[in-house]
């Protein structure tokens, strides 16, 4: 089976525009879970601009679903996820002001950085996956990091599938295929919707975890909430 975990990044966003605390990112959080939603995803960056520092601080008093903490592994993110001790960190190496993560790691360049980082992580009992594109090399040198999962940066397949579905999805399928057989877990996200989620999963039916925040907080804005969640869930059926 393949879970879903939902980025609950946006919903900060919105608090922050307004102040105080409408919507409550901890509710929303534990209603994802009610409704169905097997993990709870969030992504601090040092600005604050949407989940805060004390945000992951009060999630980790709450949840019950497997709670995944993405970020750059910068100091100030290392020591806030050993203290939280979420089940899963996801190390993203993304810019200060990237508006949203771009490219995955070249693990070959940062390969002994990454693999102290894991071996940090590890030791203080986090599953840790690597955030990755579909170059087979960049692929090999993450197992080379003890990384126990990749999370596949799906934007060029979301991209692509309007225009040829089964060429977009063909290079996942063979990162899919070379990850396993380097015996990592894999994980997906970015850009991931209700259109392009079924198919995804359809070729890829081992994927461990997908990763989900703006389309379905959008989708959420027409649907309702939980009537979102149970549209991601059956599309990973």
């Amino acid at each position: 089976m393949t879970t879903l975990s939902v980025n609950i990044n946006k919903i900060a966003t919105l608090r922050n525009a307004r102040g105080g605390n409408v919507p409550d990112v901890c509710k929303v959080a534990l209603d994802c879970e009610k409704f169905g939603a097997e993990g709870i995803t969030v992504h601090p960056r040092p600005d604050e601009r949407h989940i805060r520092y004390q945000d992951v601080l009060e999630l980790k008093y709450v949840l019950t679903t497997e709670f995944n903490i993405e970020g750059n592994p910068i100091p100030e993110f290392i020591k806030l996820v050993k203290t939280v001790k979420p089940a899963q960190v996801t190390l993203v190496p993304d810019a200060h002001n990237a508006i949203t993560s771009d490219a995955g790691w070249d693990t070959k360049a940062q390969l002994e950085f990454l693999k102290d980082v894991v071996a940090d992580f590890q030791q203080a009992g986090i599953r840790v996956s690597i955030f990755v594109d579909t170059n087979p090399e960049n692929i090999e040198y993450a197992a080379k990091t003890g990384t126990d999962r990749i999370e596949l940066y799906t934007e060029p397949y979301a991209s692509g599938y309007f225009q040829d579905k089964a060429a977009a999805v063909a290079p996942f399928v063979e990162a899919a295929k070379l990850a396993k057989s380097l015996g990592l877990g894999i994980n997906a996200g970015h850009d991931l919707n209700l259109d392009n989620l079924n198919y995804l999963h359809q070729n890829i039916p081992w994927l461990e975890e997908v990763s989900i925040g703006h389309a379905l907080v959008a989708d959420a804005l027409y649907l309702g909430l939980e009537e979102t969640i149970k549209r991601y869930k059956t599309a990973l059926k």
